[in-house]
């Protein structure tokens, strides 16, 4: 890791962890020594950051220059939140990760009357039913939507029957109960959703589809919204 890598992830740590939080626990987190850790501090406060506190007391970022001023309306705020809290509660680890680290992030950009009121929001999420997880790793899915890079996968559809198929990844749906990859199947030479739990396996190709990926979302979504209009339904058109 680089020293601006190591100073960046510094930062997000002190910042995050409940203060005031110790050499030790920063360091621990870090994989580094805490000698380490007091050069870095000292390397953030020349920098300009405001950090209080010193070894064996702990640290508090009583002022974040690594990122702007940010001002919210407390309902600005409440829908932050609220939203965040959906993602954290619907998506995978690492997206639910990204989302309780950009909502840290907010947070540290305000005020202290606006943490507080980020702290104390009333908007919340309660699931009693969480979602099946997926099979496999869907940052892998998302990583080949931004990149517009084909895949193959191993597929189960609803009767039971198992297919591999090369796809062209465009987009992840969360439906009230499932989530699906929106996707044009080569095999089908169509638009198919695939449900996330029955895909089994999920590799790599070296054919992009750029710059297609955009045009193809956009024509799928006027299909569904169509369908939509017709049927008054928005079942998942699954791969068959």
């Amino acid at each position: 890791m680089s020293k601006s890598d190591r100073l960046f992830r510094l930062l997000h740590l002190i910042r995050s962890l409940s203060p005031p939080v110790t050499a030790h626990r920063l360091a621990a987190a870090m994989e580094v020594s805490e000698r380490t850790i007091y050069r870095d501090i000292d390397a953030l406060r020349l920098a300009g950051a405001r950090i209080e506190g010193e070894a064996g007391l702990g640290y508090t970022m009583s002022e974040d220059p690594a990122l702007p001023p940010q001002t919210f309306t407390q309902l600005e705020i409440e829908a932050l939140v609220l939203g965040l809290s959906e993602v954290q509660a619907r998506g995978d680890m690492a997206l639910a990760d990204a989302a309780r680290d950009a909502l840290t992030k907010i947070t540290a950009t305000l005020p202290e009357r606006q943490q507080r009121q980020i702290t104390h929001a009333i908007g919340l999420v309660i699931r009693f039913h969480e979602p099946a997880n997926p099979v496999q790793d869907v940052s892998l899915l998302r990583e080949a939507s931004w990149a517009e890079e084909a895949l193959d996968i191993t597929y189960v559809d609803r009767a039971g029957l198992q297919t591999v198929r090369r796809i062209y990844p465009l987009g992840i749906v969360y439906y009230d109960f499932q989530v699906v990859l929106l996707a044009w199947c080569c095999l089908r030479q169509d638009f198919r959703q695939f449900i996330l739990t029955s895909i089994l396996d999920i590799q790599r190709t070296d054919e992009s589809f750029r710059p297609r990926r955009v045009t193809l979302l956009r024509d799928y979504v006027k299909k569904l919204e169509r369908r939509h209009r017709e049927q008054r339904s928005w079942e998942p058109i699954v791969a068959p």
